[in-house]
Formats: structure tokens, C-alpha cells, sequence
């Protein structure tokens, strides 16, 4: 007849069996494992229990599992001979069947956790700033649900009150500070710092009134809600640098110096030499002047209505042809006033620094991909500006289309010269040709999609809006959240080659169960699968088991 044996080990754990004797002799049918702890051994001998009753019809024999602890196993280790424990004269009570007691995906948490402190963001020393961090990673919410995120991920929990005490006190305790010095030291050892890229974004509150921060301004989504401008600025892979807040009705071409300035003066980087790469609404004499001033090189984008002004020699001798890939590199006017081109010569300036001080360099590059797509463009707008001539649409303000009182004609002038600019994207710097060629200022412009990725990102994978603050200490100690919160979600996606989306979705299922089973309590891990357990080599985390 079948029955359950327990051994103790050399190791002094417990090896669990299901047995027979066999003239005496003890045939063992099934070896179940060795339990290091109460709840396992719990574990192993409700496994052995199913598996004598599963043949209770075979084996005639029913056994009660009971209550049973490591300490009740008999240690024979020190003895030179091993001899099984006698039976209790005295029956224990029936284990009750085990439970589980709660679940977790503590090892995403432990990841997440892992790469924050390997950043150095641990030297901000707050546990429930990292855990703001990485619950807004995991799954982006109010700090008022942040605690279901947090438990779901089995962090320790505390209080409401706790967190929001926390989150008032994130900008005034520079947090911030300790981030943006980390991330430089994380950007610098990258090697990602000769060209660092700017952008701006608007972030819009469902809010009734504006205050001193949250105004109406102007929005690329054309909403009417009060909102702040916010800017980033991130190294040539996305890597955020810095991150700073406006009022919402600041015009964009005025933030981008006092980031800069900020960066340089935190770093202590004056006279450094570095790229700084925007897009064309930076594009302002004040703004090219003030980076000059601090010896920055800038690349920004030109407006494309600058054409006809830099590339006037072209168009003089060559009229609105070009080559696809042709590149011109010549020399754009400071001031609007200022002449710089001579058409009496068939080639375009070149720019020099000593003799063009009222101008800067402009590189003007055709492509006709970029021309396929600007003429079909062209030709929608042109459909919508006929339209609304003719009274099929109806009539609002739109390109193309001229209004005298209430008679409204088509604007062919207009509508010539842009057809004759399609294809055309141009660049404004103050790097000589001598320095850097034509072909790397576009290339390191084209890098600009990183600060967008980064963006992007913020605002779905982080949900960065904050709909829910009000007071200017909150929004800027929320911004500080998705700051760091940017830095390990793409410290993670650049090691791994996944989107911070994509490894969430990844690691969230490997639940950690713990179970009480024989009066104990123990966590169980997951087991984790290859391509999860790649992910986990390439972040340079081991776990505990």
C-alpha cells in the first residue's frame, strides 16, 4: 500500500515521496521534491496526498494529509545511520487545502526598479518618487490610483497622504536636479552630447478658467482650453537632457534660449562645443543671435517662403528646375532688409562667418519624393479653395483663396509660387561649409524625429497631460515624474531593441502567487520564459532564483 515518506536530506531540506514496502523493502513510486520551508513542504505533501487518493480505487488506501512543519521531520544528520520517525501517537489535525493568497507582477516592478537605479535615479532617495516613476511607466494614472497600480505590482504600499506629502514636496526638494544631472552623466558616457535636440509641445487642461500658468494659447489641436507650454530637450538618440514648463499663451521661439542657457550654466558647459538642432519655429533672429552669442552651433529648420529669397540666383538662371537630391548650399539674410544674393552670377554665395555677418548659412536640398507629396497637397488645398469659391463648401478662411467684401477669388499668384517650391526643404545654421558639410547639417537636422519619438512617448506610452494638477508646484513635480519616467523607458527600449510598450505588455504576466498552505505563507516567483528572460539579460538583471 501506497503512503507518504519524508526525508530529511543531507542538505537539511525534505525530500517528499510517495512510497511502498515491498517485502520490507521501501520501493519508492514517486519522488516529489525537497521543501526548504514550512509553506513547500506544505505544497509537496497536499501534491503527495492527491496523487495517493487520485488512485484510492488501485490502492484501497486513504491518506489524511496533516499538519506537518520542517521542525516535525526528524534530523538524523549528525547520526551515523538514518531510521524513519515514528508515527505520533496522537493524530494532528487535516491541513485545510492551500490557498492562494495574493498575486503580482513583482518582477516587471523589480525590472523597472533595476534600470531606475542603475540610471543613478537612486540618489534621489525617495522610495515613493520611484514608486510614482514606475507606476506611471506600468500603467499611467492619478496618484490617487497609483496605489491599485502599485499593488498590483506588489510594491510595498503606503498611505494616500503619504504619496500626495511626497509628490508637494518633488520641485522644491530638486528632484529634478538630481535627475537631469544623472541623465548628463548617462548621455555623456553614451557619447551622445556633440548635437542635442529641442522641441516644445502643448499640454491642454479640461479646466473652466486660466490662472498664472494655465492659459489659452496658441494649439496645434486648436483647442480653446488653458494649457502650458512644455520643452524637452534630448540628446542625438531621444535620451532626455532637460525638461521645463511656460506659461500657455508663451510663444515657442521664445522658449528655446532660456533651456539652452539652463543646460549650459547646469552642467557648466560655456563655450563647449555642441549642436543644437530645432525645428523651424525657433526660426527668429533673436534666437540665432542669442546661441551665437554663447558660441552654440545651431541647425533649424527654414520656411520654405524663404526659398525664392536664398536660392534667388538659381531661380534667376535656372528658373524652378531641379534634380532630385540636388543640394545648394548658399546664404540666408539676417534681417528681412538685407540683400545678400547677386544675380548677376550664376552661382550661389557661400557662406562665410568673417565676411557675411548679416547673413547665416542655408542649405537648400530637392527631393522628389518631398515633391510628390507637396504637389498632392497643393492640389487638395487648391480643390478646397475652388470649393469654396464656387459655394460647395462652406466659407471660412482657407490657403488660396482671396476675399474682397463678399466676392472671393482664387489666389493664382500664390498658388503659382508654391507649386514652383514643392520638393524644397531648407536649413538655417551658423556652421561653416569648411566645418561641416551640407550633407551631415541635413543629416543631423533629420534627427530631430528623435526628440519627437521621445514626444510622442511622453504623451501616450507615459500619458504625460496632467488633467488632474492644478497648482504649479503639482504640474512641475508631475513633469519631473515623466521626466524620469522617459529617461528608464528609453534607457529600456535602447538595450532591448522593444518599446517600453511592448516590454510591459511582456513581463506584467509573470505573476509572483503567494500561497498559504500548512499554516505558512510564501511567495512563489514566476518561471520565466526564454524570450522574457532575454529581455532581463539584456537589462542586466538577474533574479534572486
Amino acid at each position: 500500500m501506497a503512503y507518504v515518506r519524508k526525508v530529511r536530506t543531507a542538505s537539511g531540506a525534505v525530500a517528499v515521496q510517495v512510497a511502498r514496502k515491498d517485502r520490507g523493502r521501501v520501493v519508492i513510486l514517486a519522488h516529489l521534491g525537497s521543501a526548504h520551508t514550512d509553506a513547500e513542504l506544505g505544497i509537496l505533501l497536499e501534491q503527495a496526498r492527491e496523487m495517493v487518493v487520485g488512485g484510492q480505487a488501485a490502492l484501497d488506501f486513504e491518506v489524511a494529509a496533516r499538519a506537518q512543519s520542517m521542525a516535525d521531520v526528524a534530523d538524523f544528520r549528525a547520526q551515523a545511520l538514518i531510521s524513519e520517525r515514528a508515527t505520533p501517537a496522537v493524530a494532528a489535525p487535516v491541513v485545510p487545502p492551500g490557498r492562494t493568497v495574493g498575486a503580482s507582477s513583482r518582477l516587471l516592478y523589480d525590472v523597472l526598479g533595476h534600470v531606475y537605479d542603475w540610471l543613478g535615479f537612486d540618489a534621489v532617495g525617495d522610495a515613493v518618487f520611484r514608486d510614482l516613476v514606475i507606476s506611471r511607466i506600468v500603467e499611467p494614472t492619478s496618484k490617487l490610483d497609483a496605489s491599485r497600480v502599485l499593488a498590483d505590482l506588489g510594491a510595498r504600499l503606503v498611505s494616500y497622504k503619504t504619496i500626495d506629502r511626497h509628490a508637494r514636496k518633488i520641485h522644491s526638494s530638486g528632484h529634478r536636479d538630481t535627475i537631469a544631472e544623472k541623465c548628463f552623466a548617462y548621455a555623456s558616457d553614451c557619447g551622445g552630447l556633440s548635437l542635442i535636440l529641442y522641441d516644445v509641445t502643448t499640454l491642454y487642461f479640461e479646466a473652466e478658467s486660466e490662472d498664472s500658468l494655465r492659459k489659452v494659447g496658441y494649439s496645434k489641436e486648436r483647442r480653446v482650453d488653458p494649457q502650458i507650454v512644455v520643452e524637452l530637450l534630448v540628446d542625438r538618440t531621444g535620451f532626455p537632457l532637460e525638461i521645463g514648463c511656460f506659461e500657455g499663451n508663451t510663444a515657442e521661439t521664445t522658449t528655446i534660449v532660456p533651456i539652452i542657457t539652463s543646460f549650459l550654466a547646469r552642467h557648466h558647459l560655456q563655450g563647449t562645443p555642441m549642436v543644437v538642432a530645432a525645428d523651424a519655429g525657433m526660426l527668429s533672429q533673436t534666437n540665432l543671435a542669442a546661441l551665437d552669442e554663447v558660441n552654440l552651433s545651431f541647425i533649424v529648420g527654414s520656411r520654405v517662403t524663404k526659398a525664392p529669397g536664398d536660392l534667388e540666383s538659381h531661380f534667376h538662371w535656372n528658373g524652378d528646375l531641379f534634380t532630385d537630391g540636388q543640394v545648394i548650399d548658399t546664404v540666408t539674410p539676417r534681417h528681412g532688409n538685407t540683400r545678400v544674393n547677386d544675380t548677376k552670377l550664376r552661382t550661389e554665395p557661400v557662406w562665410n562667418p568673417d565676411r557675411d555677418t548679416g547673413a547665416w548659412r542655408a542649405i537648400w536640398a530637392y527631393s522628389a519624393k518631398r515633391a510628390r507629396r507637396d504637389q498632392k497637397t497643393l492640389a487638395a488645398q487648391e480643390a478646397r479653395a475652388r470649393a469654396i469659391i464656387s459655394g460647395e463648401k462652406k466659407a471660412k478662411t482657407a490657403r488660396f483663396v482671396t476675399t474682397r467684401g463678399d466676392e472671393r477669388t482664387l489666389d493664382e499668384a500664390s498658388l503659382a509660387r508654391a507649386q514652383s517650391l514643392v520638393g524644397l526643404k531648407g536649413y538655417v545654421t551658423n556652421v561653416p561649409a569648411s566645418v561641416m558639410p551640407a550633407g551631415e547639417v541635413i543629416a543631423k537636422y533629420h534627427d530631430l524625429w528623435h526628440v519627437e519619438k521621445s514626444f510622442r512617448m511622453s504623451k501616450t506610452d507615459l500619458d504625460a497631460r496632467p488633467m488632474f494638477n492644478r497648482m504649479r508646484d503639482a504640474i512641475e513635480a508631475h513633469l519631473t515624474i515623466v521626466f524620469a519616467a522617459l529617461a528608464v523607458s528609453h534607457a529600456i527600449q535602447s538595450r532591448t531593441g522593444l518599446s517600453i510598450a511592448k516590454v510591459v505588455k511582456t513581463l506584467r504576466p509573470l505573476r509572483s502567487a503567494t500561497i498559504n498552505i500548512n499554516g505558512a505563507t510564501q511567495t512563489f516567483p514566476p518561471e520565466i520564459p526564454d524570450t522574457e528572460r532575454k529581455i532581463l539579460t539584456d537589462l542586466g538583471f538577474k533574479p534572486g532564483y
